[in-house]
């Protein structure tokens, strides 16, 4: 019998009936009416998890007692069971069920949904059921004879309730035993979430020992036992076709009986078994040389092999769902279930029905269709090299036919290896050129980002997609954007601060300092607010490492703006600011000190003119020349008029007063335009470091990550970095807050664009553990004149804007950073391109969004 389920009812010497209970699984309540399954239901499980079918009667007809509509109830019970099945919760039938007929129906569902289904039978004495039916005022009118056939047909039945398909049969004979019946709730034997490792998980053995022992020390372990209490975890395939099959399953054995391993059955396995029960298998596919082996081992041993084997769980589920091993690869809807088809698809795949030119089957690519959450590591079908498809990786490298025997350290997700001593045993074919799937898998497919979706980040939970965002960010992603390969992250639009009171002005620092003092942020950095366009730098040491890691090829990285877009059509322009970018990597010692062959960046790219030309023209220089040519000869005019002797000072005063006012909004945006010849004038001023190789830095504290983009500076040769200038605050201090104030308005009086104020420790909480505001932008007087028009700061204009409302921004800049953080965490942590971009995805499908572009 396979552990894959558990043992039946339990006596205890008080009487007490320990009915087990599989966590996931279908129960089916046995009885006649009157045999009180409904309390017992009601007494021993949660009311959500109780389907009735009177209650579904009750559903359909508005009489739970209405026989004609048994058939309609029991469509509606069934279906709502399936759901709740697919959806991985305990379901329990309350009905009769004491026909084989409605049994089987049920059979069918959990078999459909690969979950256990459970018997248990109240078989009461008739009396006894009569008795309770008279007491009910519902139920008085039913006939004696019912019940009678009833019992009748749940006795001819009870003795096959195991070979219908129960994998468990409760019986309760008496009332006593009902009473004291006491249902145990037991974790699936695939069920080891509460496991988070360390773990190695090792590869296809194949009675290779000396390699297995060179890996294990390799690995770190003496003797079967890690120093740092790390857990092996083996893939199956341990016999057959190598030479010391026998010493294989010795060290395993002993390993998993001490509690510093875990194995899942191979194939092979599978097959050493049935041959040790007596079963009649074909010697082929080196069991041959595993049986000449096995004769010269006592019968001891033997059996404690045999024993081992039957014990074998088809696949683990692993650290809290993110980790799922088996031998041959497991679809997601499969994890954590138990059946005989889930059993089969972990030790053999699935096929095409098809085979090769050597005759063997051709299995089915499912890594190429797995979106799945949980890490799925396997092994089965060699393969030379082993990569990450989809979050899936197959460990199996051939060290039976000559290749390596391979392990994957978890959570690290990093290879180790050794190679085979010699070739033991001739393939039938050559090892494949790629893992089952491809090197890559299917990246990406409509279905990861169409429609509304829901994204669970680490930092706020569940985000919502719109579906008609997400069809607005599909057609700027599809149309305009760099290789989705490429493009790991966008950045998040940023809250501006709360509406100043303070005469004159519409934003001020002092309202963001206070919001961060009320969150219970001490210390923040203001950081000066370059006037460029948003830019995000993939930098990598080489061409070779931007194709190991992101599969593209004749690149060294991207450089594209915050929608995803290239910044520049010619792609030499951007390999060029790479090239000066990776040299003061290089120089700045960045990518040793980060242990990291690739970095992403943010920054600004400036002038702002250097992307927003159009914008430019078209708005802002074309009030500029209009105020330019307007007012001069209306001044003029109305000046004369006014020496003429005609009242107009308070029009001229008033048109003296717009003329500045126009003047003043040429002069904000021109500050930040600039020629350009080639790379000529061009600034990058990055201001965060986001990630590196398995590592996400967004939750780097914002002062080391400028001393690090520091040193960049520094070492640049090329004129192309621009330091950030900076202020820390201690937001209880009013002298510090006074100061950058005070620094504010310098940045500002001297045509800057503004500052950001930033927790100083990123990934910030309030009192009540919310997310806070990463970003508070506080843009300056003369440049808000740029965004809300040149006499903005007028009085009555003043007032007016004063009136915006900032919620909704604030939400968005919120979810947007959620995303854009779970992008970094699913990119450090080597998960699928899909997974990484379905969060970048979803920041560009929020920014569509109807929000006052001007806030």
């Amino acid at each position: 019998m396979s552990t894959d389920i558990t043992e039946p009812t339990a006596h205890t010497p008080d009487g007490t009936r320990t009915l087990a209970v599989t966590d996931l699984s279908l129960v089916v309540l046995v009885g006649a009416t009157g045999s009180g399954k409904s309390t017992f239901a009601r007494r021993h499980f949660k009311a959500t998890e109780v389907l009735s079918s009177d209650f579904c009667r009750g559903l359909v007809a508005d009489d739970e007692n209405d026989q004609s509509a048994s058939a309609d109830a029991f469509d509606v019970l069934h279906h709502i069971a399936g759901k709740r099945l697919a959806a991985g919760r305990l379901t329990v039938i309350d009905a009769t069920n004491v026909q084989t007929e409605s049994r089987r129906q049920l059979i069918r569902l959990a078999r459909e949904h690969d979950v256990l289904p459970i018997a248990i039978v109240l078989d009461l004495p008739e009396e006894v059921c009569a008795e309770r039916n008279a007491q009910r005022p519902d139920r008085a009118s039913m006939p004696r004879h019912v019940i009678a056939r009833h019992r009748r047909e749940l006795r001819r039945s009870l003795r096959g309730l195991e070979r219908e398909g129960f994998r468990k049969v409760h019986v309760l004979r008496s009332v006593e035993e009902v009473e004291n019946a006491v249902i145990t709730i037991e974790r699936r034997y695939n069920d080891l979430t509460h496991l988070t490792g360390p773990f190695d998980i090792i590869g296809d053995i194949h009675g290779c020992r000396s390699e297995l022992e060179t890996l294990l020390g390799k690995l770190g372990y003496v003797d079967g036992v890690h120093p740092e209490g790390r857990t092996a975890v083996f893939v199956g395939d341990l016999v057959d076709r190598g030479p010391d099959s026998p010493g294989v399953l010795r060290r395993v054995m002993g390993m998993v009986a001490d509690g510093n391993a875990l194995c899942v059955p191979g194939n092979h396995e599978n097959k050493l078994g049935r041959y040790l029960k007596g079963r009649n298998v074909q010697h082929t596919h080196g069991l041959a040389e595993t049986i000449e082996q096995l004769e010269k081992e006592d019968d001891s041993f033997k059996e404690r092999v045999r024993e081992f084997i039957d014990g074998l769980v088809s696949h683990y589920v692993l650290d809290g769902g993110n980790l799922v091993v088996c031998h041959a690869g497991l679809p997601e809807k499969y994890h954590g279930r138990t059946s005989g088809r889930v059993r089969s698809h972990a030790l053999y795949g699935d096929t095409t029905g098809e085979t090769d030119e050597f005759g063997l089957p051709v299995r089915y690519p499912w890594a190429e269709d797995y979106r799945g959450r949980a890490a799925v590591v396997y092994g089965h079908t060699p393969v030379p090299n082993t990569s990450w498809i989809n979050n899936t990786i197959c460990l199996d490298t051939g060290a039976v036919f000559g290749g390596r025997m391979t392990a994957l350290r978890w959570p690290e997700r990093e290879l180790v290896d050794v190679p085979a001593e010699r070739v033991w045993y001739q393939p039938a074919k050559p090892l494949a050129t790629e893992a089952p799937g491809g090197h890559e898998g299917r990246p990406l497919d409509l279905a990861d980002v169409r429609g509304r979706r829901i994204l669970d980040t680490r930092l706020m939970g569940n985000v919502a997609v719109r579906e008609e965002n997400a069809a607005a960010a599909l057609e700027v992603m599809s149309r305009f954007a760099v290789d989705p390969r490429l493009l790991t992250y966008l950045p998040p639009t940023m809250s501006p601060t709360a509406t100043s009171r303070q005469d004159g002005f519409l934003e001020h620092p002092a309202e963001a300092f206070e919001q961060y003092r009320k969150d219970g942020v001490g210390r923040v950095v203001c950081e000066e607010k370059h006037m460029g366009s948003r830019a995000v730098a993939l930098v990598c040491r080489d061409e070779e490492a931007a194709h190991a890691r992101f599969g593209a090829r004749g690149v060294s990285g991207a450089l594209h703006t915050r929608t995803g877009r290239p910044f520049f059509d010619d792609a030499a322009v951007t390999e060029e600011i790479l090239r000066r970018l990776r040299s003061a990597v290089t120089e700045a010692g960045l990518w040793d000190e980060l242990a990291t062959d690739w970095l992403l960046l943010d920054a600004e790219l400036m002038p702002w003119s250097l992307k927003a030309s159009g914008l430019l023209r078209s708005q802002y220089a074309a009030v500029g020349a209009a105020s330019g040519a307007v007012f001069p000869p209306a001044l003029q005019a109305l000046t004369a008029a006014s020496e003429r002797g005609v009242e107009v000072a308070d029009l001229l005063g008033r048109q003296r007063e717009r003329a500045v006012d126009a003047a003043a909004f040429t002069d904000a945006y021109r500050r930040y335009c600039w020629s350009t010849e080639g790379l000529d004038g061009v600034r990058l001023a990055p201001f965060q470091i986001l990630a590196g190789q398995g590592r996400s830095l967004a939750g780097m504290p914002h002062d080391e990550q400028l001393a690090w983009l520091d040193r960049l500076v520094e070492h640049d040769t090329t004129g192309l970095l621009q330091r950030t200038r900076r202020l820390i605050v201690d937001t209880g201090d009013e002298a510090e807050v006074r100061a950058g104030v005070e620094w504010w308005l310098d940045l500002t009086g001297a045509g800057g664009e503004g500052m950001v104020v930033k927790p100083l420790q990123t990934l910030a909480r309030d009192g009540r553990g919310r997310l806070v505001q990463p970003g508070i932008k506080v843009r300056g007087r003369e440049y808000l004149r740029i965004i809300y028009g040149p006499e903005y700061t007028r009085p009555d204009h003043l007032e007016r804007l004063r009136q915006r409302s900032l919620g909704h921004k604030r939400s968005l800049a919120l979810r947007e950073y959620a995303l854009g953080v779970e992008a970094l965490e699913r990119l450090a942590g080597g998960e699928p391109l899909w997974r990484v971009h379905e969060a970048v995805f979803a920041v560009l499908a929020l920014e569509s969004e109807p929000v006052d572009p001007r806030l």
